[in-house]
């Protein structure tokens, strides 16, 4: 079977057509070409007209020598492919009559070709039909004499490896002595470094640009980069911006000058409050300790221990127990000792009525009410915290967005309306507190602290109205550290107003701690409340 070969030529070259006419035989002489098959051509002249380039085209088609539409004579063999080399505006017109009969160009059959040539060349076209070709690179220096050196500085593999395809030796480079810069640059502007990226303007060309540094928490860690990166949450941007280290993860340390400040006042207050138990133990036959009942004072007393213990669990790294657990520890025991005042309190009352004749306080005297006060209002804050610990109960929370650079670890309350309801309810007991005594502190009674009471509520209260704000007004560790100031500082208060006093007249003076004395000073009393109009 034989095939025709027929091209078409821009202008006569006589060496075009020896190299078509050699290419032709190399491939109708080799067994491994083109087996079983026999190239023959066609040369058309078309003299750059389009005119003659149609009849050319249907000279091809027809296979006569006048073109005839539609007709073909079977004197040759049949039409294989077209080679042309036009302009491309008379390569387009024939392309158009190509397409009416269906006859591709010959680049997409010369995808398969794959031979040696004579001198043991691999020849072979890509996917896209074109020749895989070796390149040289060359440098032309001009030298003082007027004449050049082609000095090879490297070369171009297409079909190479990837890295090996281009390679060049810049060190074999000659640069005319009029250039300052080398290797000369195709740019206006410096290569952004790492750090800063490339701000392009609409007035100037794409080559030339501004550097502007990565923003915070964005970085770039190569040169020329278009845009910056974004760290990931859990990470932020270096001082140079070129690379994302991790945050700095902040809570109140134990190991820090604040945490070892809270929990050596913490030890040191806990310490003290359980001399002053020791002291009362010790004393606690005598009379200004059996004032307003001695167990009131004892359990007083053991809370305010608990109180203070409680901050330490503030202290450290938040995890899943320490936050479920600070909160309503905190609002337990607190509410214990509230209660316990305000049972005392009451006590103080309730001991001045049953003195008047006839009086219907007598029945309440005895430990009865103020046991009953204690555990109600203590079992009421329990059930508060039962309730904010079944629905949403506090948990460790990483805040990666408040502070630049840092993770917050800190104790997410779960829900913020349990918290305050727990607050709420410490108010309330310090505010009945506060107006029984207040009403209660001119009563004419020997052991009447109502007083003290007064006084120790009102710190209490300044305490934790100022508290709130503060609180609210704060993130991370100092938030905690509020906290656990209000804790120490009203617990202090409570300590010092009311048993402070008591360990000075036990310790210091003990001739007022006696019963003649607290008879003698009942009796002034009692008179002056009568005669007062």
């Amino acid at each position: 079977m034989s095939a025709l070969g027929i091209i078409t030529l821009p202008e006569p070259n006589f060496f075009n057509f020896l190299a078509l006419v050699s290419a032709v035989e190399e491939i109708n002489n080799s067994s491994e070409l083109l087996p079983n098959i026999t190239l023959g051509f066609h040369i058309y002249d078309p003299k750059n007209q389009p005119f003659l380039t149609f009849m050319s085209a249907l000279g091809i088609f027809s296979g006569m020598a006048t073109g005839i539409p539609n007709y073909r004579c079977k004197s040759s063999a049949t039409l294989a492919a077209v080679i042309e080399g036009l302009p491309s505006e008379l390569s387009i017109q024939l392309s158009n009559v190509f397409r009416i009969y269906h006859y591709p160009q010959l680049h997409r059959y010369l995808k398969k070709v794959h031979f040696k040539n004579v001198l043991g060349e691999e020849m072979f076209f890509d996917e896209n039909g074109n020749l895989p070709t070796d390149y040289d690179i060359k440098n032309l220096v001009f030298l003082p004499n007027r004449t050049v050196n082609h000095n090879m500085i490297g070369h171009y593999n297409s079909h190479a490896p990837p890295g090996q395809d281009f390679i060049i030796h810049e060190k074999k480079i000659v640069w005319e002595s009029s250039i300052t810069q080398t290797p000369p640059q195709s740019k206006c502007s410096t290569s952004c470094l790492p750090g800063s990226r490339k701000l392009t303007s609409r007035e100037k060309p794409v080559c030339c640009y501004d550097c502007i540094p990565c923003p915070d928490g964005e970085m770039s860690n190569q040169t020329d980069m278009d845009n910056c990166i974004e760290c990931p949450d859990d990470q932020w941007s270096n001082e140079n911006r070129d690379a994302c280290i991790p945050k700095v993860m902040d809570f109140l340390s134990s190991e820090e000058s604040l945490g070892i400040a809270f929990t050596s006042t913490t030890v040191s207050f806990t310490f003290i409050t359980a001399v002053i138990l020791g002291i009362f133990i010790h004393y606690r036959d005598t009379p200004i300790v059996k004032a307003n009942n001695r167990d009131l004072s004892y359990l007083l007393l053991i809370s305010l221990m608990l109180c203070f213990l409680c901050s330490l669990v503030f202290i450290g790294h938040p995890e899943d127990v320490t936050c479920v657990v600070r909160q309503s520890a905190f609002g337990i025991t607190f509410s214990i000792s509230l209660s316990s005042i305000l049972a005392k309190t009451v006590t103080v009352v309730i001991a001045f009525q049953t003195t008047k004749p006839g009086s219907r306080f007598r029945k309440w005297m005895g430990s009865r009410v103020s046991n009953s006060i204690v555990i109600f209002c203590s079992l009421v804050q329990t059930l508060i915290c039962a309730v904010w610990l079944g629905t949403a109960p506090p948990f460790p929370y990483r805040n990666m967005h408040s502070e630049t650079g840092t993770i917050l670890v800190e104790c997410n309350e779960g829900s913020i309306v349990a918290f305050y309801c727990v607050l709420g309810f410490l108010g309330f007991l310090a505010g009945i507190s506060f107006i029984v005594a207040f009403l209660a502190r001119n009563l004419p009674d020997s052991f009447n602290e109502a007083k003290y009471i007064t006084f120790s509520m009102l710190v209490f209260c300044s305490v934790w109205i100022s508290f709130i704000p503060t609180y609210l007004s704060t993130k991370g560790k100092y938030m905690v550290a509020v906290e656990i100031f209000a804790i120490q500082a009203s617990s202090t208060g409570l300590l010092g107003c009311i048993f402070i006093p008591k360990c000075y007249i036990i310790l210091f003076k003990p001739e007022r701690n006696t019963r003649k004395h607290l008879t003698k000073l009942r009796e002034s009393t009692h008179v002056h409340f009568e005669s007062a109009p």
